[in-house]
């Protein structure tokens, strides 16, 4: 296979790959879409961090990440905290029930991802895990 040829395929299945995970977060806890997933997940990992933060990391218009904030927040999935360091600055972290919805759609994931790759040999996984973490980076 060419080079061309090798870039194309991956950018189409790379589009395969995103509508199918849209897809899928849809279908796992049908009120949480992946953008919503993927901010609380970047709460967690972050243990709370400002709106804008958010908006820098994953390159969004901060007209976005706001109203994703605001469903989670009506949802009760995430609350406002002042900043220890300003308090005029608010901090979003994760309520009790944002990573309890948080850690059953991360579960929901993984399974997902053990029946799909149950008949790859480990070195197939392996090395997949590699390609994926240095295309991401």
């Amino acid at each position: 296979m060419h080079s061309a040829d090798a870039v194309e395929t991956i950018q189409r299945e790379m589009t395969v790959f995103a509508r199918r995970a849209r897809a899928a977060a849809g279908r796992m806890h049908p009120e949480l879409s992946l953008v919503s997933y993927t901010l609380l997940g970047h709460l967690e990992e972050s243990g709370g961090c400002r709106a804008t933060d958010l908006a820098a990391h994953y390159a969004l218009d901060k007209s976005t990440v706001s109203r994703q904030v605001a469903g989670l927040e009506s949802a009760g999935l995430i609350e406002r905290r002042p900043d220890p360091a300003d308090q005029r600055v608010q901090v979003l972290h994760l309520t009790r029930s944002g990573r309890d919805i948080l850690s059953q759609v991360t579960e929901s994931r993984r399974a997902a991802f053990r029946e799909r790759l149950a008949g790859w040999p480990a070195e197939d996984l392996n090395r997949f895990a590699e390609y994926l973490v240095r295309y991401n980076a």
